[in-house]
């Protein structure tokens, strides 16, 4: 059997690379190399040159995972001969030239948005919005979330963005069914429309820190794969 596939991760918005932390680490455990990309949130196309490089580090063929945005950032990056299998974590997945909120305005505004501030042009998290984010994590694990998001610029969401790379790689999604941040049947009409392998994990929109086994399982299923088809 060939050698294990490298894992990529792409992370959303009011977060960093370290939220993935749980799910990194059996990975490595596992023999997996595994790099979390940052993200700095200021353009589409920054962020999928960001994964592109990640792309660059790795060893081998790739499993390429995003979180809420990073799904848009794996999307538009995820095009690339080196990317074998892409897995949506409560993720946006736009079409080919469509801005990320084409989609997200189908469906009813999700509770996290009354809980925005601006500051110098970038969006942050209120500290009374963490709960609609990411309820289901101690209150320790939610003081952290808020203190090392990254706020987007505030145009980020009406970019444009080139490239569908879910059009032509197996896909999976996990869908968190008590998500307040990107609404569930948002979810999961991206996931019918990519003919995605879905998971439902009742979860807030962090399942990768609230519930880290089940994340890592549907990632080790989408590495199998890889690893059988080499």
């Amino acid at each position: 059997m060939s050698s294990k596939p490298s894992i990529v991760f792409a992370h959303g918005l009011w977060a960093d690379g370290s939220c993935f932390a749980k799910v990194i680490q059996p990975l490595i455990a596992d023999g997996y190399e595994v790099i979390a990309t940052q993200n700095h949130l200021n353009t589409v196309a920054d962020d999928a040159a960001a994964v592109r490089t990640s792309l660059s580090r790795a060893h081998g063929p790739v499993v390429l995972a995003g979180h809420s945005y990073g799904g848009t950032v794996i999307t538009a990056g995820g095009a690339d001969d080196r990317v074998k299998a892409l897995v949506y974590i409560c993720a946006f997945a736009p079409e080919d030239e469509d801005p990320t909120q084409a989609d997200q305005e189908k469906f009813p505004q999700t509770a996290v948005f009354e809980h925005i501030e601006a500051t110098d042009g970038r969006l942050y998290l209120r500290r009374s919005g963490i709960p609609e984010f990411a309820g289901d994590l101690p209150e320790s694990e939610q003081a952290l979330i808020w203190a090392t998001q990254m706020g987007p610029l505030a145009d980020l969401f009406t970019q444009p963005v080139r490239g569908a790379a879910w059009k032509t790689r197996p896909t999976y999604y996990i869908v968190g069914t008590e998500d307040r941040t990107i609404q569930p049947d948002l979810q999961r009409f991206l996931a019918k429309r990519m003919q995605a392998k879905v998971t439902e994990v009742a979860s807030s929109h962090v399942p990768m820190l609230s519930q880290p086994r089940r994340v890592y399982e549907v990632i080790r299923e989408a590495a199998d794969a890889v690893q059988r088809s080499a």
